[in-house]
């Protein structure tokens, strides 16, 4: 049902069934509409302050934009400078014996001096971060829809390749609110732009809606790999060059990620996707491997992400293939230098 919704949403579905359903879909997205705004003027109406900088790093869309990756470079820059730093996140689709998610637990261990704070009243976990952590500055994640809260610094992230979708809210499209709701963002960070081409239709729509924003251009680059048993033992990015692989993944572009693997001039001969954070069973493991063997291969490459949801005993069951984790970082092209003094700015008010 989620898949059929979001192609629907995506106009990847045509014909005369889905041209009724997206009626539907039309009339519950201007009520969606309507709902949201009165949310947003209500939550203005009583804005909650803390007596932290905090720097919001969100999107305006459903699907995968990259903000980990950027929250995790801001945490990181702040961390160089000697700041203390925490990412405030609400570890979506945690399982019932998974306290964190998969993108806290990925963020901990690329950030080893960094705390996550995990919780989905983000408010109540600020107070208890503004008590108890001696913090100065908070990167909230996926805080542009926390409209109650104040923020020093609103960062948007939008997917170059994808950016508003079709310009329908949820569920006809992949709006999560107004794009007239753009003009209250600091900084736009264009992510993928490797994958888009020319970005300057964009940056004119974008300057359209709030030419007051700094508008940064980004790529996801592919660091290396490692084996899930040896994360600190990075392999060269060529390593697999030319060779016939297997990809799986379970995140919110699957394309990006296959286009990344076909970057680095491997062959991917079988591409494996499932919903984004999905948590992985033994019996769909157990099929996976059977599909890699069915076709002859024997290398597996996956997303930090997944990494982080797989167990010793799931990572077991890929016996006979070699299982290696690409590590992408966040890399800014364009106006890093402005970028940085816009977030820093942030700490000396």
């Amino acid at each position: 049902m989620r898949y059929l919704l979001y192609s629907l949403a995506t106009d990847k579905k045509n014909g005369f069934f889905a041209f009724f359903i997206k009626l539907i879909l039309l009339f519950l997205s201007f009520a969606y509409g309507i709902i949201i705004r009165l949310l947003i003027f209500i939550s203005f109406l009583d804005l909650k302050r803390f007596n932290l900088r905090i720097i919001s790093v969100g999107n305006i869309t459903v699907g995968g934009t990259g903000k980990t990756s950027l929250v995790e470079y801001i945490a990181r820059k702040f961390r160089e400078r000697g700041s203390k730093v925490a990412i405030l996140t609400r570890g979506y689709k945690r399982g019932a014996f998974d306290l964190l998610g998969d993108e806290p637990k990925m963020l901990l261990k690329n950030l080893s001096n960094v705390p996550v704070v995990v919780n989905k009243n983000r408010a109540v976990a600020l107070r208890r971060i503004e008590k108890e952590y001696g913090i100065d500055i908070v990167v909230l994640d996926d805080g542009m829809q926390q409209w109650r809260i104040k923020k020093d610094l609103e960062i948007v992230t939008i997917d170059a390749t994808n950016p508003f979708g079709n310009k329908h809210m949820i569920p006809r499209g992949i709006l999560r609110q107004p794009l007239s709701t753009l003009k209250k963002a600091d900084i736009f960070v264009l992510t993928k732009t490797d994958l888009a081409g020319n970005s300057d239709t964009l940056k004119r729509r974008l300057d359209h809606y709030n030419s007051k924003a700094l508008i940064v251009e980004s790529v996801h680059y592919p660091v290396g790999f490692y084996r899930p048993e040896e994360e600190e033992n990075l392999i060269p990015k060529d390593f697999l060059k030319e060779e016939n692989v297997a990809i799986l993944s379970g995140i919110g572009d699957p394309d990006s990620f296959a286009s990344t693997v076909s970057s680095l001039g491997i062959k991917i001969a079988l591409d494996l996707r499932f919903g984004d954070h999905h948590n992985y069973t033994s019996g769909e493991i157990k099929a996976v491997t059977e599909s890699i063997r069915n076709k002859g291969l024997n290398l597996l490459i996956i997303t930090e992400k997944d990494a982080t949801r797989l167990s010793d005993k799931e990572l077991d069951m890929f016996a006979g293939i070699e299982v290696f984790v690409l590590r992408i970082e966040l890399k800014i092209l364009k106006n890093e230098e402005n970028f940085l003094s816009r977030l820093f700015r942030v700490y000396s008010f």
